[in-house]
C-alpha cells in the first residue's frame, strides 16, 4: 500500500524552514522526505510535461514518484514533507493538496515578509540567480514589484486567506520565524503536538542551517557558481589530476575566500521603508487572520 504525507510544511521561503526540516528529522515518531522540497504539490506537472513544458527539477512529476518517497516509512506516525513554495503557489497547490493528500495537516511559517525581502534577495546574490545584475530592492518595489517572485513571496495574508477558505482552520497552523529564534525547542515541541507526536522530546537546535553570506566579487561569485567557457576549461585541466570531491573541496574554498557576512549587505533605511509601506495593509489583513500582535513588523 502507497504511503503519502499526513502533514506539510507549506511556506514559506527564508523561514528557517531548513532547520525546521532537520529538527523534525530528530524524532523518532517523524518520517521526512529524503527529498526536501520535492514540490509536487506545486503545479500540475504531469499536465505540463503532456504539453511540452519543464519539468520539476526534482523529477518527481508522478504521484507514484512522490509516495515512492515514503516507502521507507517504518513504524513513524507523522510523515511529512517541506516545500515553502506552496504558500506562495496557492492557487494550484490548493487544488492538488485536495486531490492527492486532502487530509494532511498543513503548516506555514511566516518571517516579517520585509527582513524575508531582503535574505532572499541575498541568497539571489550569493547564488547568482538570475540576470548578472540583481535588482536592488528598492528598485523592484519602484518598478518591478507587481512581477518581483522576491517581493510577492511576502504578502502572506493574500495567500494564507486561501487555504483558509479551503481547509478546516484545525488542520493549519501557522508559526512566526521569531518565535523559532526565541526559543527553538519550545517552538519545535509545539509543533510536535501539532502533528500528532511526543512533545516531550527536546532536538539538539543548536546547529543552524545556514550561514548567510554576500559575495566580495559578484564577477568572481557568477565565475564561480554559473557554468561559463573557463569554469569548463579549469575543470577539465583540474580533472586529470583531482577526483570530483577535491575538486569541489577548491572551488568551495575560493568561494568562501570570496564571502563575507551578510552584516556588509545591511538593509539600508529607505530600502526598509518601502519595504514596511509595501507590506503594510498585507500585514494588517494578516494579524487579524492569525490573531497574532504583528506590529513590530511595521517598524521602520
Amino acid at each position: 500500500m502507497m504511503k503519502s504525507p499526513n502533514f506539510l510544511i507549506i511556506g514559506v521561503q527564508k523561514a528557517g524552514t531548513t532547520s525546521i526540516y532537520r529538527y523534525l528529522k530528530q524524532h523518532p515518531q517523524v518520517y521526512l522526505s529524503p527529498v526536501k522540497e520535492t514540490n509536487f504539490l506545486e503545479k500540475d506537472w504531469e499536465q505540463r510535461i503532456a504539453s511540452g513544458e519543464s519539468e520539476n527539477s526534482t523529477k518527481i512529476n508522478t504521484f507514484e514518484q512522490y509516495c515512492q518517497l515514503f516507502s521507507g516509512v517504518e513504524d513513524e506516525i507523522a510523515l511529512g514533507e517541506a516545500s515553502p513554495n506552496y504558500l506562495f503557489h496557492y492557487k494550484t497547490a490548493i487544488e492538488r493538496i485536495k486531490r492527492y493528500v486532502p487530509d494532511a495537516k498543513l503548516i506555514a511559517v511566516l518571517r516579517n515578509p520585509t527582513e524575508r525581502a531582503h535574505s532572499d534577495h541575498l541568497m539571489h546574490i550569493r547564488d547568482a540567480i538570475g540576470s548578472p545584475k540583481v535588482k536592488s530592492l528598492s528598485e523592484q518595489v519602484k518598478f518591478s514589484a507587481h512581477k518581483s517572485f522576491i517581493l510577492r513571496k511576502g504578502f502572506y495574508a493574500q495567500q494564507l486567506k486561501h487555504f483558509y477558505e479551503q481547509f478546516d482552520r484545525e488542520k493549519i497552523r501557522v508559526y512566526l520565524y521569531e518565535d523559532l529564534c526565541k526559543d527553538s525547542i519550545s517552538f519545535m515541541q509545539e509543533m510536535y503536538r501539532f502533528i500528532g507526536v511526543d512533545d516531550t522530546l527536546k532536538p539538539d537546535t543548536s546547529r543552524r542551517a545556514q550561514t548567510a553570506q554576500v559575495p566580495k566579487n559578484q564577477s568572481i561569485n557568477r565565475m564561480l557558481r554559473k557554468q561559463n567557457p573557463l569554469r569548463t576549461a579549469v575543470a577539465s585541466t583540474l580533472k586529470v589530476f583531482l577526483p570530483e570531491e577535491k575538486r569541489q573541496a577548491v572551488r568551495q574554498s575560493l568561494i568562501n575566500l570570496n564571502s563575507a557576512d551578510k552584516s556588509q549587505a545591511a538593509l539600508s533605511q529607505e530600502e526598509r521603508a518601502l519595504l514596511v509601506d509595501l507590506y503594510r495593509e498585507d500585514i494588517l489583513e494578516l494579524q487579524e487572520l492569525i490573531d497574532r500582535d504583528l506590529s513590530n513588523w511595521l517598524k521602520v
